[in-house]
């Protein structure tokens, strides 16, 4: 996975997480919540990369990623 400077909208991610939605079956809705409770733009940025080819990726990339996501999206507000 790279790393951009590109700055991600909430739009974008709610896209690219539509997008993945049949590969994120047990993720799908904590992503969901997540994006409704006004993530930092550092956190959108985050969550688009970790959803960014998801599909595409072998079963120990998306365990990783799975992993990541998951720690995301059970921050409080403001950690990082």
């Amino acid at each position: 996975m790279t790393s951009c400077n590109l700055n991600h909208s909430l739009e974008d991610v709610k896209k690219k997480l539509e997008q993945q939605a049949e590969h994120l079956e047990k993720y799908y809705s904590g992503c969901s919540q997540f994006l409704e409770n006004n993530p930092t733009q550092q956190q959108l940025n985050e969550l688009f990369h970790l959803l960014k080819k998801y599909d595409l990726a072998d079963e120990e990339e998306k365990s990783l990623r799975e992993r990541k996501i998951y720690k995301l999206i059970s921050q409080k507000k403001g950690e990082n």
